[in-house]
């Protein structure tokens, strides 16, 4: 009987600890769109007290587009595959091939759409505030 109980509390630790991990990769209270993949490749402390940096691939289908968001810090997209367009507030847009990247200040609204025919990826790299959520998806005005 012991057994059983001592697998379930190691179950229950693991889950536990590599909740953090499961939580990244959606970024948000809800799920990417469909067509959006992200996979976590790094998070970690920087030596700025309350800053961490967290990297994270993010794979567009043909046609996808990711909502007008922000982060709560400073992201670096380099476009690892296909065409992707960024559209940051207050600029025109912008289209990135694979070895082109753009550089989002902290708090600015952007959405990204890959314009390709073919499959499109970045490599986001966010410098951020250690506890706050990694992305804010913008709110729509209603009229």
């Amino acid at each position: 009987m012991k057994t059983p109980r001592i697998i379930a509390a190691a179950a229950l630790m693991a889950a536990t600890a590599l909740a953090p991990y499961s939580l990244l990769a959606q970024s948000a209270a809800s799920p990417p769109p469909q067509g959006i993949k992200r996979t976590d490749v790094v998070r970690s402390d920087l030596s700025v007290p309350g800053r961490e940096l967290i990297q994270v691939l993010v794979e567009f289908a043909p046609g996808v587009a990711f909502p007008k968001h922000s982060h709560p810090g400073e992201e670096i997209a380099y476009v690892t595959e296909g065409t992707i367009e960024y559209e940051l507030e207050g600029k025109p847009p912008v289209t990135l091939k694979p070895g082109d990247a753009v550089f989002i200040p902290a708090g600015t609204p952007h959405a990204a759409k890959n314009v390709g025919t073919g499959n499109a990826a970045e490599l986001a790299t966010y410098i951020v505030e250690k506890g706050k959520p990694l992305l804010a998806l913008s709110q729509v005005s209603a009229r």
